[in-house]
């Protein structure tokens, strides 16, 4: 499935609009990870941790706006929308994907 921040695809025509697909993941941190995240934010450096669940959950979330875009028959979500929000006390991540489902067709 191809997945694009544009609103057309080069080369191919859109035949369909078939409504708009989300796709949503709400991480929790663990405390490792924050107190790993604390120290490099004091003495500076990436935090790894923190790179690899961003990482997890925005697959998690595409997978899910994919799921959806396959049930209603797409073949390309277009206008994808990545979107990333700190919720509670900043111990939980929310990664939001939003698109528009369509159906293409070649243009050859």
């Amino acid at each position: 499935m191809i997945i694009t921040t544009t609103n057309s695809i080069e080369g191919f025509t859109i035949d369909r609009y078939l409504g708009l697909v989300t796709g949503e993941v709400i991480a929790g941190v663990n405390l490792i990870k924050d107190i790993g995240a604390g120290l490099r934010n004091l003495f500076g450096g990436r935090s790894q941790g923190y790179e690899e669940e961003l990482l997890t959950a925005r697959e998690s979330a595409q997978r899910e706006l994919v799921e959806r875009a396959q049930r209603l028959g797409a073949d390309a979500v277009v206008g994808v929308d990545l979107d990333y929000e700190v919720l509670g006390q900043g111990d939980m991540l929310m990664v939001s994907m939003t698109g528009t489902a369509v159906a293409l067709s070649y243009r050859g």
